[in-house]
């Protein structure tokens, strides 16, 4: 029996076997979760196709979270599917082109917008969603996936922005939510060499810090140390646990020089 044994989860955010959230959803099947995935746009055929690596087969549901009307359809097909829900995984960011790399005082709000609305307004707007379905189950976790913007990066910009209101979102939603049994927390992963990374101007400027600042080291290929985190807080092992940025990024957040 693993962790999640009888446990069911909706993973948001798989586009490719090298995403964060295709670590977490393999790792959350390993350790006995039933899951169903959601993918958007032009790239819910590719979220479909990836799915197929998994361990056990899984439907993918279309969900665009800017989209109100495709909530209720996902909610409708996870009532009638299972009836309740014990956790979620948000792991959904995107921002168009000129809100990255360099351009911070040329972005435009229209833009910025997008940003913002996909990548943390979207965190509430997902939990809102399936409430019902997770007080149905007594109660659950959401789990989303960060990068920490305490500070500013090189060329993050807009979308370091969007994360600072992410994290904000998430202690909200700890608050309003702890007192329906529902936790909410945040992983802060150092940089992984993902698809939604490669869209980054100046990638690599994280990646040359990272290992060797590092105390544990890190390898941008290797988001398994991401998955367990995730699989953990997604399971009932941090019961007291909400409103938290754990950070899994080789200690590199601790270290002043």
């Amino acid at each position: 029996m693993g962790i999640l044994n009888g446990k069911r989860i909706l993973v948001a955010g798989v586009l490719t076997d090298a995403s964060l959230a295709f670590g977490v959803a393999k790792l959350a099947q390993e350790e006995g979760a039933d899951i169903v995935l959601t993918g958007a746009g032009r790239g819910l055929s590719l979220t479909q196709r990836t799915a197929r690596k998994l361990p056990s087969p899984v439907d993918v549901l279309e969900l665009d979270v800017t989209e109100p009307s495709h909530f209720p359809a996902v909610v409708d097909d996870l009532r009638g599917r299972w009836g309740e829900l014990h956790g979620v995984l948000h792991s959904i960011a995107f921002a168009p082109p000129s809100c990255l790399g360099g351009g911070f005082l040329e972005a435009p709000w229209e833009d910025v917008a997008v940003a913002m609305h996909t990548s943390a307004f979207s965190l509430k707007a997902l939990t809102a969603a399936v409430l019902p379905l997770i007080e149905s189950a007594g109660g659950g976790s959401v789990v989303g996936l960060d990068f920490d913007n305490r500070v500013a990066w090189p060329a993050y910009d807009w979308m370091g922005v969007a994360k600072s209101a992410l994290e904000s979102t998430a202690r909200y939603l700890a608050r309003d939510l702890g007192s329906r049994g529902v936790r909410v927390n945040l992983v802060a992963a150092g940089p992984m060499r993902t698809m939604a990374a490669k869209s980054i101007p100046g990638f690599s400027e994280f990646e040359d810090a990272w290992d060797g600042r590092a105390p544990l080291g890190w390898d941008v290929h290797d988001s398994s140390a991401v998955a367990k985190a995730c699989v953990a807080l997604l399971s009932d092992w941090f019961p007291m646990t909400t409103g938290e940025m754990l950070h899994v990024d080789g200690g590199y957040h601790a270290m002043g020089a």
